[in-house]
């Protein structure tokens, strides 16, 4: 970080106590003091750094921090509830009111305004709820906390830059508890740096100007990598028999050699009938419930929304959602086969780890680690390889 590079470096000009300042721990007040040098060594200004003065750490904050809900739902449950009716109709209606505005970010950035929307929606239910914690309060006191202390000390800094531009008025620097702020939920720094005026007021209002949160959205999905003209999830039927080594988010094929492989519409169409996309583009074969529930071409903007959340089930729900608002129907569900959760999934986890997998965390939670340690235990015992955690797995290992 440039910051940290400078305060090295202007170490010998500054007071001495300023010498005994970690980046992390300590006492409150004595680290909020380090923090203060370095925005005044940023150029922040007077009344932006007094207002660190005021902050205290917040426990609320940290036991969130330590004790986050993941995604522990299987797909079908989750995408459920979160690609209910409610947000379906009020998705819609956002699309028509702010069709032009819309148009405008397509333009612009190549980003259609059902994605756009998907990711609103999810959010923070189009502006309805966007969080009451102190954003400043939030992000030092994990910025203090040593487990993540480079993030969020650059994201309080970024914060302060928030109220020097004016973005926001200090009584309206509030947001979810780990320092997200605005309609789309961005931390400070991708705030300052991808923020778009939209309504041209002269200031980049992400929790009131609608325009202005469209437009940012747009432009930091365009940063992400967005394709223009290119489509991101599309459901599938697919056959019994398939090349399962070749399954999974990060192989792709074209649409052409998946046709081939038997891979057809939701529908029952020929991949090579259907206008959804030429059939070169490559995709990769999603299954989130494995190879009896529902399956998905995964194109490569997919990417994306795993860049916005890292989560396979909350990615794939709001690009799933993103398809629902862009027309298309309600995913089959299929029949997956009963998975595992709570207790059993933390067991086979523990045995997985006993057969030499690595991981990670021991959780009950079906992250990418867990997900390929299963598909290499069926691979190894000639089972289909669809990475879906089963009973029949559990009582194999």
């Amino acid at each position: 970080m440039m910051t940290r590079i400078w305060l090295l470096v202007g170490l010998l000009l500054w007071p001495t106590w300023l010498l005994a300042e970690t980046d992390c721990g300590g006492p409150f007040g004595a680290w909020l003091q380090g923090v203060a040098a370095e925005a005044r060594a940023q150029g922040h200004s007077d009344q932006a750094i007094a207002r660190l003065q005021t902050l205290s750490s917040n426990p609320k904050v940290l036991a969130q921090d330590r004790s986050q809900a993941v995604f522990t739902q299987d797909w079908l449950t989750f995408a459920g509830r979160m690609v209910n009716a409610y947000r379906l109709r009020l998705g819609r209606e956002h699309l028509r009111n702010w069709a032009s505005t819309f148009a405008q970010a397509e333009q612009d950035y190549g980003v259609p305004g059902a994605v756009i929307t998907a990711f609103w929606g999810l959010e923070t239910d189009y502006g309805q709820v966007l969080g009451d914690f102190d954003t400043l309060r939030s992000l030092a006191t994990l910025a203090h906390d040593c487990r993540r202390a480079d993030l969020f000390r650059e994201q309080l800094l970024a914060a302060l830059t928030l109220l020097d531009r004016g973005d926001l008025a200090p009584d309206k620097l509030k947001g979810a508890w780990a320092g997200e702020v605005g309609q789309i939920q961005l931390l400070p720094s991708d705030y300052v740096r991808f923020g778009v005026d939209a309504d041209g007021d002269g200031r980049v209002d992400l929790r009131t100007s609608k325009a202005d949160v469209i437009l940012t959205a747009a432009r930091v999905l365009h940063q992400l990598g967005w394709r223009a003209g290119e489509p991101w999830l599309q459901e599938v039927q697919i056959p019994e028999q398939l090349p399962w080594e070749q399954v999974g988010l990060y192989s792709r094929l074209t649409r052409q050699r998946w046709s081939e492989l038997g891979v057809r519409t939701a529908t029952g169409q020929s991949l090579l009938e259907d206008a959804t996309a030429s059939a070169e583009l490559p995709a990769a074969l999603l299954l989130p419930m494995g190879r009896h529930g529902p399956a998905f071409l995964a194109y490569p903007n997919m990417e994306v929304f795993l860049d916005w959340n890292q989560s396979l089930i909350y990615a794939t729900t709001a690009a799933y959602f993103a398809t629902r608002l862009a027309g298309a129907p309600p995913v089959h569900p299929r029949a997956p086969d009963p998975g595992l959760s709570g207790e059993s999934m933390r067991q086979l986890q523990q045995k997985l780890r006993a057969h030499g997998h690595d991981i990670g965390k021991i959780d009950g939670i079906l992250g990418a680690k867990t997900r390929a340690a299963v598909r290499a235990e069926q691979q190894r015992l000639g089972w289909p390889a669809d990475a879906w955690p089963t009973p029949k797995l559990l009582q194999a290992l």
